[in-house]
């Protein structure tokens, strides 16, 4: 595979994971925070303040997993690296 589709590939995947994480957020915090019979057409001040407080943090693990993804990531090329330093193969 030439480099080019690989790195439209990439991009692809990354917007669909995007979409899947803003589907999923969108689901939890509206399960969470909106009952599910409104009384009124505007959400209220406490369902907007839950709302935020539950997109944020839902944000702040994601970027979390990902740094840690990718740490270990790293973490596991370096180790291959090694072990194929050690076998002598390349």
């Amino acid at each position: 595979m030439d480099p080019l589709r690989a790195q439209q590939l990439a991009a692809e995947l990354e917007v669909e994971m995007m979409a899947d994480m803003y589907n999923r957020m969108t689901q939890a915090c509206h399960r969470k925070c909106v009952p599910p019979y409104y009384k009124e057409s505007e959400l209220s001040k406490g369902e907007c303040v839950c709302l935020d407080r539950c997109v944020a943090k839902y944000l702040e693990v994601h970027e979390r997993m990902g740094k840690k993804l990718t740490e270990l990531s790293l973490q596991d090329e370096e180790l291959l690296k090694r072990m194929q330093q050690g076998t002598g193969t390349a």
